[in-house]
């Protein structure tokens, strides 16, 4: 075969046009630290922001018309709106040890704070960093239950490696943590501006990594003290020209309208935080790769029926806001979605949502399909239960176990004694008329009960009263009803 000096030369600037475009077509697959040359990892990043105490009827997206949130009414707009979420426990402890595990109270043991989750528990931060994601936790941890104050080495961290928390505080202007060493450290100025920097920073550090991140930012606010805001936020509220809920005592009122302002004003702090978060995203190409989710541990009854903080079965005790932001190219969607989704259901749901096996040992339900528009998988009712009541609801101040369950029309409660409440939350939506015991409804309770009892047969829940149930976990009571803590 005869090559002539033409066709070498034709033949070299082929070869030498293939090689080249091969080297561009690398350099353009390389990251080189740009926003929009950032990595995508295989497997979306999740983001977990929860507050603590954050009534669901406190953001302005719900139709409150005082309370000033409109990074999360914006953020609501672009998700999965799930507003008939509850916290099935609604208090500290036992809330955080469920997400963790997506178990029940009963199941895990956490159904009292300060007590310790079993540090050998199936937890979605051991899931996550098994599935190759890095993990990180910033703020309250509240499951470790070895005193308030207490450094948390990594074997009770329950699968988190970056970590700058504290067991449980709320002096937010002066707010300890602890990061891998012993040495106490404090945040700078009001302490939720401080940790949601820290997370910023986080997500700055890793937004070029092939290996996902599982971020969560536990806020200890708008939980009390009301009034220790930044002045910023204090001053946006003014108690006189505050609405307050129907069902609060008139003797309260004036003290309600003014928790109310500092309450208001920690949910707008937290807000710009949500808006801080999201901007972050924004600028390092993240947030089409990654779900957010926005909730709270319980609610707050600041005032209505005689009582503030948690515990009880109304509705702003157990009603909390939760928002799933899920990108477009994932699936996502805005969605308004009536689902009764409970505690024990967020820890599967995330799984679900981020592709990774969800343990045997889960009792929540899968709502990852059901948030981008399939069917829905839950109930008709979901379960709501306090095991020992303690702390600020202890037997002097009304407090006593119950077992409830509530539909979307409804809520039922029993205490050890029988029926205690029945509400029909659409005409009734303050919880201000108790059917429990009025004739035309005896067939109700007695549908509800039976179902009630279907369903904590099925759970092995034999509703003892709640110092036997302390008993069996090796709990030791103050006269109070309630655990001991060191701060």
């Amino acid at each position: 075969m005869n090559l002539t000096t033409d066709s070498l030369i034709n033949s070299f600037r082929c070869f030498f046009l293939v090689g080249f475009l091969s080297i561009l077509s690398l350099m353009a697959s390389c990251n080189f630290g740009t926003t929009k040359n950032a990595a995508i990892p295989a497997k979306p990043n999740l983001i977990i922001v929860f507050a603590d105490q954050w009534r669901a009827a406190s953001l302005g997206y719900s139709g409150n018309l005082d309370v000033k949130t409109p990074n999360l009414d914006q953020l609501a707009s672009e998700s999965a709106n799930c507003y008939q979420a509850v916290s099935g426990m609604p208090v500290c402890s036992p809330f955080r040890a469920t997400l963790m595990t997506g178990q029940r109270p009963l199941t895990h043991g956490v159904f009292m704070n300060d007590v310790q989750l079993d540090t050998q528990a199936i937890t979605i931060g051991k899931i996550m960093a098994k599935a190759s994601y890095q993990t990180a936790y910033i703020g309250k941890w509240h499951i470790d239950g070895l005193g308030r104050r207490t450094f948390i080495p990594p074997g009770r961290r329950q699968g988190f490696k970056y970590w700058k928390t504290m067991e449980c505080t709320h002096n937010y202007n002066y707010s300890e943590y602890y990061a891998n060493t012993p040495d106490t450290l404090v945040w700078e100025g009001y302490d939720a501006i401080a940790q949601t920097k820290d997370a910023k920073k986080y997500i700055e550090k890793h937004k070029n990594d092939i290996k996902p991140f599982f971020l969560v930012l536990s806020w200890g606010s708008p939980h009390g003290p009301y009034h220790t805001a930044p002045e910023k936020y204090k001053n946006l509220y003014d108690p006189e020209n505050l609405r307050i809920r129907p069902n609060v005592p008139e003797k309260l009122q004036d003290k309600v309208r003014k928790d109310l302002a500092g309450y208001y004003a920690h949910c707008s702090a937290l807000d710009d935080m949500i808006g801080m978060l999201r901007k972050t995203l924004a600028e390092t190409g993240l947030m089409d790769n990654t779900i957010l989710l926005f909730t709270s541990d319980h609610g707050d009854l600041l005032g209505s029926h005689g009582y503030y903080k948690k515990q009880q079965p109304y509705e702003e005790s157990v009603r909390i806001p939760m928002l799933y932001y899920i990108p477009k190219k994932l699936g996502g969607q805005p969605l308004k979605l009536d689902a009764l989704i409970n505690s024990e259901d967020i820890m599967p749901t995330l799984l679900g949502l981020c592709d990774v096996e969800i343990p045997k040992t889960v009792e929540g339900k899968d709502f990852s399909n059901y948030l981008k528009g399939g069917e829905n998988p839950g109930d008709t009712v979901t379960l709501l239960s306090c095991i020992q009541p303690f702390g600020q609801w202890s037997r002097k101040a009304g407090g006593k176990e119950f077992r409830g369950l509530r539909s979307k029309h409804y809520t039922y409660t029993r205490d050890i004694n029988g029926p205690w409440q029945l509400f029909n939350n659409r005409k009734d939506p303050y919880q201000m008329h108790n059917l429990v015991d009025e004739v035309e409804y005896e067939p109700l309770v007695q549908s509800f009960d039976s179902l009630l009892q279907q369903k904590l047969d099925a759970n092995g829940d034999f509703f003892l009263s709640g110092p036997e149930y302390a008993k069996k976990w090796g709990y030791i009571l103050n006269k109070n009803g309630t655990v001991d803590y060191v701060l």
